[in-house]
């Protein structure tokens, strides 16, 4: 099973830990990708501050952004799985799991990044801000600097497995499963069961619960359906739909009562 995941725009710091080395990280395909986003985005939140925000999307209260993406390079570096926070990285609380549960979380989640394309829990990056919506002046939108690299490595990356797809939208547009991968692909929405309304905070809280379900439970479902019976007997309600074609992935409605 691999698990497809948004990061969080709220990171941890980096701390002290050693620098970040590139070419550490996982999927080693992307590390061409991932050098040409670096050095940009490095050269330009150490240049015009203004301008850095301008194209970052930074209000004058997260000015400080700017100055820790000028100092990448030399940063302290810690597992992701560590730097991202947020919703859904609260409910999913990979610190408390269990050593089984952990190298489950190490071989199946994939947290795709503006900066580093996807990265696994356990490679060690420093924290940033740059997110997938962001239009460098050199390289352009980093979803379409992404597509290609992506739909190079990440067919191997999913095996022959289960994908559950959790990203955003923005963070879905770097990489879409196609043919056979798509087939055997599931995407999540959480809505409101009385009033079948999507939710957005819930929503997030909600699939970080899911991953943490599925890993603690050691599930190993082998394709969409089989995810479905699996959520079921973790307690969740499930509406499934699947695919009116080949090539298409499966969408699951998780319902909820509670809103908060």
């Amino acid at each position: 099973m691999l698990v497809l995941l948004p990061p969080s725009e709220g990171k941890a710091t980096s701390g002290r830990g050693a620098p970040l080395k590139p070419e550490s990280l996982s999927l080693p395909g992307l590390t061409a990708a991932r050098e040409a986003v670096l050095a940009e985005l490095v050269d330009l939140c150490a240049g015009d501050e203004d301008k850095a925000r301008e194209v970052l999307g930074l209000s004058e209260g997260l000015r400080g952004e700017v100055a820790k993406n000028a100092e990448l390079r030399t940063a302290g570096a810690r597992p992701a799985g560590e730097i991202y926070t947020g919703v859904l990285y609260d409910a999913l609380d990979l610190a408390s799991l269990d050593a089984a549960a952990k190298r489950r979380a190490a071989k199946s989640l994939l947290v795709f990044s503006g900066l580093w394309g996807a990265v696994r829990v356990t490679d060690r990056i420093p924290s940033y801000r740059c997110s997938m919506g962001v239009k460098l002046p050199g390289l352009g939108t980093l979803s379409g600097h992404w597509r290609a690299p992506m739909a190079e490595v990440l067919p191997e990356v999913a095996g022959k497995g289960l994908v559950l797809d959790l990203r955003s939208a923005a963070y879905a547009a770097a990489w879409k499963p196609k043919g056979e991968v798509a087939a055997r692909t599931a995407t999540v929405r959480v809505l409101h069961a009385p009033t079948r309304k999507v939710v957005s905070h819930f929503n997030k809280a909600t699939k970080g619960r899911i991953v943490r379900s599925l890993l603690t439970a050691g599930a190993a479902p082998k394709g969409p359906a089989e995810l479905v019976e699996a959520l079921r007997d973790l307690g969740y309600e499930v509406e499934a739909v699947a695919p009116a074609r080949v090539g298409v992935a499966w969408s699951l409605d998780v319902l909820v009562d509670e809103v908060h």
